[in-house]
Order: structure tokens, then sequence, then C-alpha cells
């Protein structure tokens, strides 16, 4: 009988690349969610106001120091509305380098721009979804706002007061 030796070293099979789906499939859900809150209505408690407000988020706070470390860029966007707990926010990508702006437990620094001064703020991302708007293009991150000095804090809702007000009337 004749045994036969094998090669020491087997080709390994072709690892055949499939494009990963899971982005694309999540966004499912989000856009079903949306069109249920267009139809069904919003259950938010705090009113909301239209704003369309110039803004600069990133996800570290520029004024803390970094140990070092590289900064990373912040993105620049306008919010389509606000409240006085959270601000509805249109940005071009939902990542920064390759950190997801809407990741679990993610603390966003944001820097928006009101007509008397800009005011700054810890935000947390409560929902995402893309735009498919022909005058935007993007994404809409809707933000919890977190943390914010006193004095910021109502200047904003001042802002917030005065174009709620407005709504009114």
């Amino acid at each position: 009988m004749h045994v036969r030796s094998l090669p020491l070293s087997l080709p390994l099979p072709q690892v055949v690349r499939v494009p990963f789906r899971s982005l694309e499939m999540s966004e499912l859900p989000r856009r079903i969610a949306s069109q249920l809150r267009r139809y069904i209505g919003n259950r938010r408690a705090q009113k909301r106001a239209q704003a369309r407000l110039g803004f600069s988020l990133s996800l570290t706070d520029p004024r803390v120091s970094s140990n070092g470390s590289r900064r990373l860029p912040a993105l620049a966007g306008h919010t389509i509305d606000v409240s006085t707990t959270g601000i509805a926010l249109v940005v071009p990508a939902i990542r920064i380098g390759e950190h997801y702006l809407a990741g679990t437990d993610r603390k966003l620094y944001l820097k928006l721009d009101l007509p008397d001064g800009p005011v700054e703020m810890n935000v947390s991302p409560v929902r995402y979804e893309s735009l498919e708007e022909e005058e935007d293009t993007g994404y809409v991150i809707g933000v919890r706002i977190v943390e914010m000095s006193d004095s910021e804090r109502k200047a904003f809702e001042k802002y917030v007061a005065k174009l709620l007000s407005a709504m009114r009337t």
C-alpha cells in the first residue's frame, strides 16, 4: 500500500469579500420611524421652534487640553429646529474620522451661533436619519442638551422663548 504525504502548507481558500450592508439595513428602521412620526404626530414634550443657525460640532471640547493627541476636525452645519432641551442638527457626514457622531454614549461639543453671539454646550445624540431632500444633503442628528454654563443657558433659553412667542402671534 502506498501512502502519499501531504504538503506541509496547504493553499488557503480564496476569501470572497461581500459588501457590508448593515449600515444600509439599519437605515430602514430609522426611515420607517421618521415616516411614522410625520403621520402619527410628534410626541416630543418640549415645544420646538424652527431656526436655521450655524454651528460647529466636534467630538471633544477644543478648550480642554488633549495631552498631545491629534485633534479631530470639527464639522460645520446648521440647525432645523431648537427647544430648551434639544436641537435638530444637519451635518454633511455622520462621522468625524473613524468616529460615528451618533454612537452610543457619545458626547459631542457644539458651538451654536445665536444672533447675539455664540453659545457652547455638550450634547448627546438621541437619533439620526439620512436626508434625502433637495435643499439639504447629509444627516439630521437629534441631540439632547447635556451641559452648558448658566449664563449661556439663559441666553439660549431667552432666544428659544423669543422664537416660540413669535410662533404664537
